[in-house]
């Protein structure tokens, strides 16, 4: 039985000033500052895969969340939905008779028609994407006619565990955050059909990678940065300070809220209402009292001390995070490998070399060589690195005060030592948000 745990609301925000600093303006007609340098995805390589390799099964990578219609590609939010995404045209879903459900095929999804009420409640009226978990389909709820994203788990038993365990983290969520003041998605409803768990989500946009590659992978402005990084890292400390760590923070799991708005050209010119975003899946969120898995989060977003085998804790989402921002800013991934040695080397390049200490303390010794890296500086991987990677104060755009303030910020999040890595309420209060928490401290005066 998970233990109860206390609400605890964070540090309210509005209690000091900071000067507020000048916010460079939107690009003409795009959302971001077009860059030449920023780069694009490692050819041949996709941004999504190499998912931790031990992800508890079905993890749910599940919603997504706009219409094809709004699209024009039911999997818009294909991360959500596992590795083994397909097209939701593909999946031997059919039209058929309203109400009408077949056995499970040999896979253990649900097998189902549009129209098929769930529940008495839940009429399913499109496929939004297939992953190893199950399926998402958009139903409406017929009790409140509004339209929600429902996940199908496979009726198999490792799956429906980790479906309930996900739901008692939704359900400790929901009640700790019982008035939605902070930006996690919302479970609205859990049942099960025919021995499947299902699990309704509130229907959210696109998400923040999504919008990226739909824009051909402009960068957001640093004040687009800044407004919602504020929200996801409220989001996250609420989690940290009730002794859960996220896990799997990444531009596929921070959502936008607006679902009337999914198209790109809706969202380009800044409004703060089409920039609040929610952070989703907490299919490997874990209490600090759990057992903590060796290997936890997506590749590109790992902490060293993952990789290195050094355990982990909640910092490793602020980790995470500053690798999150920093796709932002570039519009492209900080560390774009699938290999876990010459991710640590790409680190060395962009932040200098890890201590030895930390190192030394590794248990994986392959790694590493004479209190060092064990890197070959000749390799063809190396070539890469060097056409790819610089030190993170050269990927500075321009030498303005709110940069300067978001990438000491930045230096601050990609820390190797977790004691000295900032902690998200620490960095909340860091001058680069000063700007909002004076803007609320108007808007309550």
């Amino acid at each position: 039985m998970m233990e109860k745990l206390q609400r605890s609301d964070l540090q309210s925000l509005e209690q000091r000033e900071h000067n507020m600093v000048t916010e460079p303006s939107v690009h003409s007609n795009t959302m971001g500052i077009q860059d030449n340098d920023c780069g694009s995805w490692r050819d041949g390589d996709d941004p999504n895969t190499d998912v931790q390799a031990d992800k508890k099964p079905g993890s749910l990578n599940q919603h997504r969340l706009c219409t094809p219609a709004e699209t024009g590609n039911p999997l818009a939010e294909s991360p959500f939905l596992g590795d083994n995404a397909v097209n939701a045209e593909d999946d031997g879903v059919k039209s058929g008779p309203k109400g009408k459900s077949c056995e499970d095929d040999e896979e253990g999804h649900l097998v189902y028609h549009v129209g098929l009420l769930m529940k008495e409640r839940y009429e399913v009226v499109l496929t939004l994407g297939t992953g190893a978990f199950g399926k998402v389909v958009e139903c409406i709820d017929r009790h409140t006619e509004r339209r929600v994203a429902v996940k199908i788990v496979k009726n198999i038993d490792s799956f429906r565990e980790v479906a309930r365990s996900e739901i008692a983290v939704l359900e400790e969520i929901n009640s700790l955050d019982d008035d939605n003041r902070f930006a996690c998605v919302r479970m609205l409803d859990w049942f099960e059909h025919e021995g499947h768990i299902c699990i309704v989500f509130e229907l959210l946009g696109l998400s923040t990678f999504e919008f990226l590659r739909q824009n051909k992978f402009l960068p957001f402005s640093v004040k687009q940065i800044r407004h919602m990084a504020f929200q996801i890292f409220r989001a996250v400390c609420f989690l940290h300070r009730n002794k859960l760590t996220h896990t799997d923070l990444k531009p596929e799991n921070i959502l936008f809220v607006c679902s009337d708005n999914d198209d790109v050209e809706a969202v380009k010119v800044f409004e703060e209402r089409n920039l609040n975003v929610k952070v989703v899946d907490f299919g490997t969120a874990t209490f600090d009292h759990e057992h903590h898995e060796s290997l936890v989060s997506t590749r590109h977003y790992r902490a060293p001390e993952v990789i290195l085998d050094l355990g982990w804790n909640q910092s490793c989402d602020v980790w995470s995070l500053g690798c999150v921002l920093m796709e932002f800013y570039l519009g492209r991934t900080l560390f774009m490998t699938h290999d876990s040695k010459e991710h640590l080397a790409m680190m060395e390049k962009v932040l200098g070399p890890i201590p030895p200490n930390l190192l030394k303390q590794s248990r994986k010794q392959h790694y590493v060589h004479n209190e060092s890296l064990n890197w070959d500086e000749h390799s063809s991987s190396n070539d890469y690195i060097r056409k790819h990677c610089k030190p993170l104060k050269q990927c500075m755009r321009r030498n303005t005060e709110e940069e300067r303030q978001l990438f000491d910020l930045l230096s601050c999040m990609l820390e190797y030592d977790v004691c000295r890595r900032i902690t998200l309420e620490e960095a909340l209060w860091h001058p680069f948000f000063s700007p909002l928490r004076t803007q609320k401290q108007q808007q309550r005066s």
